[in-house]
């Protein structure tokens, strides 16, 4: 049976009234079944190697129960308690970036006939249905950013929508945020406020799960549900304002393109510089950023090619290469160019900043550079200054 439930913007919840009922723990299969059922595949977050990350699960047991994640500057450590929670951690390294904007793939292929003559042929996308477990606040919000650059651009990636189209988001409400996150301050979590199918929030007992699409309402009547309490509903609007309050940490809102580039000649680049290893994690594990490569390869008979894409970094040194110069040479040059542009050029670009406070770039920095210390020291402590 099915509910109403809600929270008035006076809580500091903007989650609009949905139709809602509780999963209880043991029927949380239930809804994996269903979605498998649907034809779907499952995919979900899985402990692995000290990390979340997101692989094919097929009953509840495959998720991570117990498990709770640490995360600082350049660290990141997983535990394992007697806690009954799946969802007790903030985020893997993965988001959703690598399953619809791929690491790799092929475009397209040639082949030379006999005639000398080329046949060019696009490959196919590989998408079928997939449903996502456990997508966070922040993760839906780059995915709106990833739909702007790859959907509703001036050229629109057929790969990309064609995965895009076939998904569906189960998103989770964050309980535990990271000591590393902030998206309290960018505006985009620690609650989801749209663009999912489904909606949890976690409780010992079970869930509470609401509806924000047809197919999630399809979804919804098709689970064994119970009313949700009037008690529920306070333990769930106190778990939402207590996630939101542990943020400690914070970056100024807004277009900072032209204060940062005030402060091109500014000694923090050079400091920061000294520390920046130019590996490219923050871009990898960065859930918005897009920048990629593209080369031929050749077959050894000469008779055709294959040519790839691949994901790329403005921290590589190849990157911003142009014929025969490299133009960012350097390691400032290269933060220079990620921060401004993630934090000013996006805002000229899609309408709002390329940051979404998820805190990846600050955990899995393998010296610990923390976007906020450095937007912060850059601008004099605080906005404007």
């Amino acid at each position: 049976m099915a509910a109403c439930y809600g929270f008035s913007q006076a809580d500091g919840q903007d989650n609009p009234v949905a139709e809602t009922g509780f999963l209880m723990r043991q029927r949380f299969g239930d809804l994996l079944a269903l979605l498998a059922g649907a034809g779907y595949r499952v995919v979900g977050p899985v402990h692995r190697d000290g990390a979340i990350v997101y692989t094919d699960v097929h009953d509840a047991a495959d998720l991570p129960s117990g498990v709770m994640v640490e995360t600082a500057p350049g660290r990141v450590r997983s535990t394992e308690t007697q806690l009954p929670r799946l969802f007790a951690w903030a985020n893997g390294p993965q988001a959703l970036k690598p399953l619809l904007f791929r690491s790799e793939e092929t475009l397209w292929r040639v082949q030379r006939g006999d005639d000398g003559g080329l046949a060019f042929r696009p490959a196919s996308a590989d998408a079928q249905p997939l449903a996502l477990v456990g997508v966070r606040a922040c993760d839906l919000a780059a995915l709106q950013l990833q739909d702007q650059h790859f959907l509703h651009g001036a050229y629109r990636d057929e790969h990309y929508a064609a995965r895009r189209a076939q998904l569906l988001l189960v998103a989770v409400n964050c309980t535990h945020p990271a000591a590393t996150c902030f998206c309290a301050t960018t505006g985009d979590g620690p609650q989801a406020q749209d663009g999912f199918d489904l909606l949890l929030d976690e409780l010992d007992e079970g869930f509470i799960v609401a509806a924000g699409s047809g197919r999630g309402r399809e979804l919804l009547a098709g689970l064994p549900l119970v009313p949700v309490r009037e008690d529920q509903v306070r333990k769930v609007a106190s778990t939402r304002q207590r996630a939101r309050a542990e943020q400690t940490r914070s970056i100024p809102a807004g277009d900072l393109y032209d204060e940062l580039m005030a402060r091109r000649e500014h000694p923090r680049w050079n400091e920061v510089a000294g520390r920046c290893l130019s590996c490219g994690n923050c871009t990898q594990v960065c859930p918005t950023c897009f920048c990629s490569r593209e080369q031929d390869q050749a077959q050894l008979d000469g008779r055709g090619s294959t040519h790839v894409r691949q994901w790329d970094s403005c921290f590589s040194e190849g990157h911003s290469y142009i014929h025969g110069l490299v133009v960012r040479g350097e390691p400032r040059h290269r933060y220079r160019q990620w921060l401004t542009h993630k934090l000013g050029s996006w805002h000229r670009q899609y309408g709002r900043s390329g940051c979404v406070g998820c805190g990846r770039c600050i955990a899995w920095c393998p010296v610990g550079i923390d976007i906020c210390a450095e937007v912060n020291a850059l601008l004099g402590g605080a906005h404007g200054a």
